[in-house]
């Protein structure tokens, strides 16, 4: 039995078994990532897609997702992939194609490579091989990530990465509990990548789990105690996966709660209104 070391459910695994993000495996030898290179999805995107507002505005990035996911969120926008597991069809590639492909698209404006669509540290082994590939080339390294990641890993890939946008679920243990994770492991990667790597937070208000004035005051003073210029995406939520019975946020809740959230940070952006 071996223990994956790349977040904090620290899985326990025999010979052969996946952890619960469904893309790591025990192979015999080591943990390692089932979903190394396997791609499900693949775009040339505007950055601000992923989004990244302040990080080379006007540029495009080249997206790639693949499988699985740390966390259960039961509103998410892309569970097709991220609740799937190695059945899923993919498509085979490796660092070094990608990263020629990423070269061959900076004519059209790429700067780099955004792992994304999925929880990218669940594939750190590709996130890795890649990026630093990519960091010879000139190229830029992006995670869209649930910060879901321990410190160690994290402090390991950090060098590598050039942008993160974190999402920060909510502001309370409670909410990770609904979602099976660790609210301070997240607030400890914004903290921790915001001394390497240019960051920013994106919160999904859900009605009725997070929307509240008094949570998005904490949320926002918190942020602003790591850093006031970090910017914050207040992000409207539409119906999902199980999560059918709530309507669309309200847009005039998700504007004032971007007022509230200025009260402390200089960047706040309104998404999906």
């Amino acid at each position: 039995m071996k223990t994956c070391e790349i977040c904090p459910h620290h899985c326990r695994l025999e010979t052969g078994e996946t952890g619960k993000c469904r893309a790591r495996i025990n192979d015999g030898e080591k943990i390692t990532a089932l979903n190394y290179g396997e791609i499900t999805s693949i775009a040339l995107d505007p950055i601000e897609k992923k989004p990244l507002y302040r990080f080379y505005p006007g540029s495009w990035i080249l997206s790639v997702g693949s499988y699985g996911c740390n966390l259960n969120c039961p509103f998410c926008q892309n569970y097709e992939i991220s609740m799937a597991d190695s059945k899923f069809p993919t498509r085979k590639t490796t660092p070094e194609n990608l990263v020629n492909l990423a070269v061959e698209l900076k004519a059209r404006g790429n700067i780099g490579v955004a792992f994304t669509y999925n929880e990218p540290f669940i594939g750190y082994e590709f996130v890795r091989d890649t990026s630093e590939i990519l960091q010879r080339v000139g190229l830029k390294s992006v995670l869209v990530t649930n910060g879901t990641v321990a410190s160690g890993a994290l402090r390991k890939i950090l060098p590598l990465i050039d942008a993160m946008n974190i999402d920060l679920k909510g502001f309370s243990q409670k909410i990770y509990d609904w979602l099976g994770g660790d609210f301070e492991t997240v607030k400890r990667t914004i903290q921790t990548a915001a001394e390497s790597c240019h960051v920013e937070v994106t919160t999904l208000i859900v009605p009725g789990m997070n929307d509240s004035e008094a949570d998005m005051l904490e949320e926002s003073r918190w942020i602003a105690s790591v850093s006031p210029e970090i910017p914050l995406h207040v992000s409207r939520f539409f119906p999902r996966y199980k999560v059918t019975d709530r309507p669309p946020t309200d847009v005039a809740k998700v504007y004032r709660l971007a007022e509230v959230a200025r009260q402390n940070l200089k960047y706040v952006y309104t998404g999906n209104c």
